[in-house]
Parts: structure tokens; C-alpha cells; sequence
């Protein structure tokens, strides 16, 4: 077998652990059904494939739906399984002038929660370090203090060169025109359709209850 036949770009390891087992068989020392050396080739072109290739979370990505994140018990959580809702999406703290709006968070929930409206709640230790519990001391919190009934979700990164893929996208202001910028503070609210598609932002100064939300909230409920 000659060398010329080989696909290029195969890796120094590959190529000798190759070069070595056609010596072996040219030297008759062992011989081998074509369907091994096959086989052989193949395993060898994927690896190689697979160390030029990366993962790309944001390829194509169009819709908050198309996210997996982990909840506050630390399980996966396909927002895909969310398709059909409207949902707001808040970045939470627990000690934050802003935390009382949980409150509000969950009266709003328990209004329209049978018309299909969900709030999807992300702790967050960004700003001023007003979230510095673990997860489960954040759930016991929001549960006992606020009989928070709504989502919770496992704290995360919403600002910086750490901020998680979900927060990448909202924040993205070619993804979302007119709804990107990064988030100013805890309790910035994102308002977002049935299919996943973000049609609003709120400031963290804007209370559950506004009737500015609100009014947009049922917009989105009757579409």
C-alpha cells in the first residue's frame, strides 16, 4: 500500500502508528482480513476530523428555545421544552435592592400561568456580589421567603468573558436588534414569544406589576 493513498492531514501519532502497521504487514508478520485495514483507516480519519473540529454553541442560533441550561437542583433543562409559552426571562440576586420584585414575579406567574405564561429566573452574582449563596441556599431562599413557585434555575455568569451561552444570545445585539446591550443590573427582564424569539426588555427598575410589562405580557398571550 502506498503512502500517496493515505488522506492527508492525519496527525504525526497517526501517521507513524500507520507507517509502522504496514511495515508489519509487508514484512508478512501478520496479515489481516481488508475489512481490518478498513476499518483500521477509518477510525484513524475520524480522530483526525475530530481534533480540527469545535463546538460552536451560538452556530446558527435563532431562538432561546434552542438552549440547554441546568436548574437550580443542577439537572438539565431543554428550553425547547418551553415551546408554546411566553416567557420572561430575569436575572435574579438575594440581596439586592431589586430582590422584593420577587414578590411581584410571582403574583404576575400565578395569574397568567393557565394562559401559558412562564418566568424563568437566573441567579446571578455580577453586580455587587448580591448573589452569593449556592443553589441550594438560593432555593431555599426564593421558596421561604417569597414562596417563589416559577423556575429557578442554577446561578450563572450573565456579564463578562465568563457569561454563560444563554445570556450571550440575549445580549447579542445583532441577534436580537433593538433588545441586545448588555445587562445593567439585577432583575433586567427579557420578554419572549411562543417560539422563542425575544420581543422585549425591561429594566431592572421596572416592577413586575408596570402596567407597561403587563400590557405586553397579555400582547403576547393572545398572538
Amino acid at each position: 500500500m502506498k503512502s500517496g493513498g493515505i488522506i492527508t492531514g492525519i496527525s504525526a501519532p497517526s501517521w507513524n502508528r500507520l507507517t509502522g502497521f504496514q511495515k508489519i504487514i509487508s514484512q508478512g508478520e501478520c496479515r489481516m482480513r481488508p475489512f481490518f485495514l478498513i476499518t483500521f483507516l477509518m477510525l484513524n480519519t475520524v480522530a483526525v476530523q475530530g481534533s480540527f473540529s469545535s463546538d460552536n454553541p451560538h452556530k446558527e442560533v435563532h431562538s432561546v428555545l434552542q438552549f440547554t441550561v441546568k436548574n437550580i437542583d443542577g439537572k438539565d433543562a431543554s428550553l425547547g421544552d418551553y415551546k408554546g409559552k411566553v416567557l420572561l426571562v430575569v436575572n435574579v440576586a438575594s440581596k439586592c435592592g431589586y430582590t422584593p420584585q420577587y414578590e411581584g414575579l410571582e403574583k404576575i406567574y400565578k395569574k397568567y400561568k393557565d394562559q401559558g405564561f412562564r418566568i424563568l429566573a437566573f441567579p446571578a452574582n455580577n453586580f455587587g456580589a448580591q448573589e452569593p449563596g449556592t443553589n441550594e441556599e438560593i432555593k431555599t431562599f426564593c421558596t421561604t421567603k417569597y414562596d417563589v413557585s416559577f423556575d429557578l434555575f442554577e446561578k450563572v455568569s450573565v456579564k463578562g468573558e465568563d457569561k454563560c451561552p444563554l445570556y450571550d444570545f440575549l445580549t447579542d445585539e445583532k441577534k436580537n436588534p433593538g433588545f441586545g446591550g448588555e445587562v445593567p443590573w439585577n432583575f433586567q427582564k427579557y420578554l419572549v414569544d411562543r417560539e422563542g424569539k425575544v420581543i422585549g426588555k425591561f429594566e431592572p427598575g421596572v416592577a413586575p406589576e408596570d402596567p407597561k410589562l403587563i400590557d405586553e405580557i397579555e400582547k403576547a398571550l393572545k398572538d
